[in-house]
């Protein structure tokens, strides 16, 4: 009886053990599973993460290129723009400068008309 029950006894502790470890290979499993459903989750957003990433990287280099190519143009219109300025001071330079020349010839056109009726009267009288 004592020798029945010492076998029903290991015999019941076999089968928890082994009921034990089926549940230990089970929660293995699943917890498995859990990690890999998990960490495929977290790939897919650190994937996307990367490739937005690389698309910004591309955006940043194509606008530092066009930012570059709008700063070269804009230094050409305002060197364009100077040099337009400055024709046009010099025209109006040049404008002054007949001014003065035409007031100079008015002046001595005055003069010698002056002079000229000048001598002209005393040899009338």
């Amino acid at each position: 009886m004592l020798s029945r029950l010492l076998r029903e006894h290991q015999a019941k502790q076999g089968e928890r053990k082994e009921l034990q470890e089926r549940r230990r290979r089970e929660a293995i499993a699943a917890a498995t599973c859990l990690t890999e459903a998990l960490v495929d989750h977290l790939n897919i957003g650190v994937a996307q993460a990367y490739v937005n990433q690389r698309k910004l990287d591309h955006e940043v280099k194509t606008l530092q290129i066009q930012a570059a190519q709008f700063a070269k143009q804009t230094g050409q219109w305002i060197s364009m723009v100077e040099n337009f300025n400055q024709a046009l001071k010099e025209i109006g330079d040049v404008e002054n400068w007949a001014r003065s020349i035409e007031m100079d010839m008015r002046t001595i056109a005055t003069a010698l008309e002056y002079v000229y009726k000048g001598q002209l009267q005393p040899s009338t009288s």
